[in-house]
């Protein structure tokens, strides 16, 4: 595949304000086609036409998918540390929860320890699930970096990671990775 430079009409657009441009304006003289959160947000509406064209047999939304690799990777959790774990708020988990164990990829029971905590597994259909999405979702994500040299990729994602991590704080649903434990189970 062949890679494309900007057009000249959109590099030409985003030459940088001049440096006294201090009330902010630089934005609002640059091209909407080459804002960083303009970009951001296309790049994301576009890997997630990607992931469903290429797990369309499945029906599993990339959301989901995030579900179920955290609950993979994690074991079985409480909600409250699968929505820190995914960076979704606690409606939408639980939502997402309920519509993947209705699939029965996933299983609820109360903790143990607090029956007011719902704790998720991942059941075997889940994870013959994530099985057959794999090759789907390698090249989703091989389509959406493919445009990028291959020598650049990894910068690249070096540089995504770079900028969640230094602003993650800033979400409304910031991510919190937890240990396993007895604690982010509910159980001991």
């Amino acid at each position: 595949m062949t890679t494309r430079a900007p057009s000249k009409r959109i590099a030409a657009k985003a030459a940088p304000a001049p440096a006294h441009a201090a009330d902010g304006s630089e934005w609002r003289h640059t091209a909407l086609e080459v804002r960083p959160g303009f970009l951001i947000r296309r790049l994301h509406q576009i890997h997630v036409a990607l992931f469903i064209e290429e797990c369309a047999p499945e029906g599993i939304t990339p959301v989901q998918y995030s579900i179920l690799t955290a609950l993979d990777q994690m074991g079985p959790s409480e909600q409250i540390a699968l929505s820190n774990a995914v960076g979704l708020d606690r409606a939408n988990t639980a939502d997402v929860i309920a519509r993947l164990a209705e699939r029965r990829f996933i299983q609820r029971r109360g903790s143990r320890t607090d029956k007011r905590k719902k704790v998720a597994e991942l059941t075997d259909v889940g994870r013959a699930l994530l099985a057959r999405l794999e090759t789907g979702v390698e090249r989703a994500h091989q389509r959406t970096l493919a445009a990028l040299p291959a020598k650049d990729r990894k910068q690249f994602i070096e540089y995504l990671v770079r900028l969640v991590e230094t602003n993650n704080e800033l979400s409304r649903t910031p991510i919190r990775r937890e240990r396993k434990s007895a604690a982010a189970t509910g159980d001991a």
